[in-house]
C-alpha cells in the first residue's frame, strides 16, 4: 500500500522537525559517529526500516560491518565499544523507552557521569528527535535503499 510522503504534505512540520536535525548533527560537540550509533539504536528499537537502513550505511563509512551488526547488542559486546558509546547506548533505550523505564535515577546519573551537563541535554535532544523522525518514517513507510 502506497502511503503519504509526510515530509512533501507538511513542509513546514519537516523544516521544523529538520532543524532539530540540523542543530543535533552541527551544532553540538557530541562525535558524529556517536550521534550515528545512537539514531540507529533508537530506530532498532522502534522498527522504523528506513532510519535503521540510512544509519547503519552512515556509520559503515566510519566503522567497522561486524560493529554495525552488532548495535542492538552493545551490552553483550563491550569490547567493541568505548565506555562513552556504552553510555550513550544505555540512555538512549532508557529514554526511547521511557513509558517504561520512567528513565530512572540509576540510568540517568550513569548517563550524566560520561557527559557533561550539555552534552547529555544534547545527547537527549539526539534521542529525542530520532524517535520523532521514527514516528513518521514507520508509519509512512519510508522507503530504504537496501536490495536484495
Amino acid at each position: 500500500m502506497s502511503r503519504l510522503n509526510w515530509s512533501e504534505v507538511a513542509p513546514d512540520g519537516a523544516k521544523a522537525l529538520f532543524g532539530v536535525h540540523r542543530y543535533v548533527t552541527q551544532n553540538t560537540d557530541l562525535p558524529a559517529e556517536l550521534i550515528h550509533l545512537v539514531f540507529l539504536r533508537v530506530s532498532q528499537i522502534n522498527g522504523c526500516a528506513h532510519c535503521i537502513d540510512l544509519h547503519g550505511r552512515d556509520l559503515r563509512k566510519t566503522m567497522s560491518v561486524d560493529k554495525v551488526l552488532l548495535v542492538s547488542v552493545w551490552d553483550e559486546v563491550p569490547h567493541l565499544f568505548s565506555d562513552q558509546e556504552r553510555a550513550a547506548l544505555a540512555w538512549a533505550e532508557e529514554v526511547t523507552r521511557v513509558s517504561e523505564t520512567h528513565a530512572s535515577d540509576e540510568a540517568y546519573a550513569a548517563a550524566a557521569a560520561a557527559f557533561t551537563p550539555k552534552d547529555l541535554v544534547d545527547l537527549t535532544i539526539t534521542i529525542a528527535a530520532m524517535n520523532a523522525f521514527n514516528r513518521l518514517g514507520a508509519p509512512f513507510r519510508l522507503p530504504v535503499a537496501a536490495k536484495a
